[in-house]
C-alpha cells in the first residue's frame, strides 16, 4: 500500500477486490459469519479487519459498512442500546424502500436480518426477543442510527 494510500485513507486494490467480492449483503454476512469472534477490548478498521480475519460486533459492523459502501449502497451504521447489558452495532441496508442488517455476534439471532422491515424502528424491535443478558433479562431499550459519510472514515487502518 502506498502511502499516499494510507494517508488518505483509501482501500488498496487487492483490499477493494476483497471487498467488491462479497458483492450482496447476504454475501457480507457470510463473511462475517466465517471470521472467529474477537474477544479483545480494540476498534480495528475494516483494513484491519480484512488482515487479520477476525472481528467482534463493532468492528464487523465497520467491516460491513465499508463493504456496503464498495458495493453500492450508503455506509450506515445502528447502534442498539442496552440497560444491565452491552450495547450492538449493526450496519443497516435497503433494498425497495425496506431496511436489513448485517452484524457480528457470538449469538446467530442478533446477527442478520432481511430487507423486509419498513422502518429502522421495526428492524430495532427485531433484535428484542434475541436481546437479553446473562440473566435471562431481556435489556434492548432504543437505537441511534450513526449515518457514516465517507469511505475515508471506516477505512483508515
Amino acid at each position: 500500500m502506498s502511502q499516499s494510500e494510507q494517508r488518505n485513507g483509501t482501500f488498496t486494490p487487492a483490499e477493494l477486490r476483497k471487498l467488491r467480492s462479497l458483492k450482496t449483503p447476504h454475501g457480507i454476512q457470510r463473511a462475517l459469519n466465517d471470521m472467529p469472534y474477537h474477544l479483545a477490548d480494540t476498534a480495528w478498521s475494516p483494513r484491519r479487519v480484512l488482515l487479520e480475519n477476525t472481528s467482534h460486533c463493532y468492528e464487523g459492523a465497520l467491516f460491513a459498512a465499508a463493504a456496503l459502501r464498495v458495493n453500492g449502497y450508503p455506509p450506515l451504521l445502528l447502534d442498539l442500546e442496552a440497560e444491565h447489558d452491552t450495547d450492538h452495532v449493526i450496519a443497516v441496508y435497503r433494498v425497495d424502500g425496506h431496511w436489513g442488517a448485517i452484524a457480528k455476534s457470538n449469538y446467530t439471532g442478533c446477527r442478520y436480518r432481511e430487507p423486509v422491515y419498513r422502518t429502522l424502528r421495526e428492524l430495532a424491535l427485531s433484535y428484542f426477543e434475541v436481546y437479553f443478558n446473562l440473566r435471562g433479562e431481556r435489556t434492548l431499550r432504543t437505537f441511534h442510527g450513526r449515518w457514516i459519510c465517507t469511505v475515508s472514515i471506516i477505512c483508515i487502518g
